[in-house]
């Protein structure tokens, strides 16, 4: 049986300035959507995984969430501290490297809500489809018409053995929901500083080994005001 990674990576640094007017000066992590905060549904995720420690890099009114963090048991939080410099999504994995250890690892956005269909939990999928063998990087993909607060035309074309690469066409069938495993090896050649997480996917994808997984259920991009109002519509009438 293939063990799930007991860390994960919560990238909560960002300035949430697409959300704006919505959320005024609350980062965007904290917003509730239908009763709860974006943070809580990924950690809340994480540890019904079994996830036992989670990496939450930090910038913007870090304090208030580290004030909302404080009082979580499971899984432990590591506060990586981004104050002095926003450093984007990989230059934030990087920073943290020395907490995410050497086996593979959860990472999520925070302004991302998943609905699973039965028997099939995002996580648990992931980590059945994770072969480090052939794997640096396993991303969990959403189809366009399986999901709201996206108005992309997709990321990522899917390959017949899981491979997948970025769009190639003006349209491309899947987007990525933000959840990943992903092998903190990508880190070790990465450089200091900000930088984007493309540059690890582009080393992952050169060497053949970046993957893709199709999420059974529902994807809720949340990170505008209309991607807000859409996913708190689904949720409350679920409710």
């Amino acid at each position: 049986m293939i063990k799930a990674p007991d860390t994960a990576m919560l990238l909560a640094a960002g300035l949430g300035k697409r959300m704006r007017p919505h959320n005024n000066d609350l980062p965007k992590p904290l917003v509730a959507v239908a009763g709860k905060a974006l943070i809580d549904y990924a950690l809340d995720r994480f540890a019904a995984a079994g996830v036992k420690r989670a990496v939450v890099n930090v910038h913007f009114q870090a304090d208030r969430i580290e004030a909302h963090l404080s009082a979580r048991k499971t899984p432990q939080i590591v506060i990586s501290d981004e104050r002095g410099l926003l450093l984007e999504t990989g230059g934030g994995l990087k920073k943290a490297q020395q907490d995410l250890g050497h086996a593979p690892i959860f990472c999520t956005n925070t302004d991302s809500i998943l609905i699973d269909a039965p028997g099939g939990e995002a996580c648990a999928r992931l980590a059945s489809g994770w072969d480090a063998s052939r794997m640096d990087a396993l991303l969990l993909l959403s189809r366009l018409s399986e999901s709201s607060g996206f108005d992309g035309a997709g990321d990522f074309d899917l390959h017949t053995d899981g491979r997948i690469s970025f769009r190639k066409g003006e349209i491309a069938a899947f987007a990525y929901t933000g959840l990943q495993i992903l092998h903190p090896k990508l880190l070790d050649g990465a450089p200091s500083g900000a930088f984007s997480m493309r540059i690890l996917w582009d080393e992952a994808l050169a060497a053949g080994r970046l993957h893709g997984l199709v999420h059974q259920g529902f994807w809720m991009h949340v990170g505008d005001p209309d991607g807000f109002r859409a996913a708190e519509t689904r949720l409350r009438a679920a409710i």
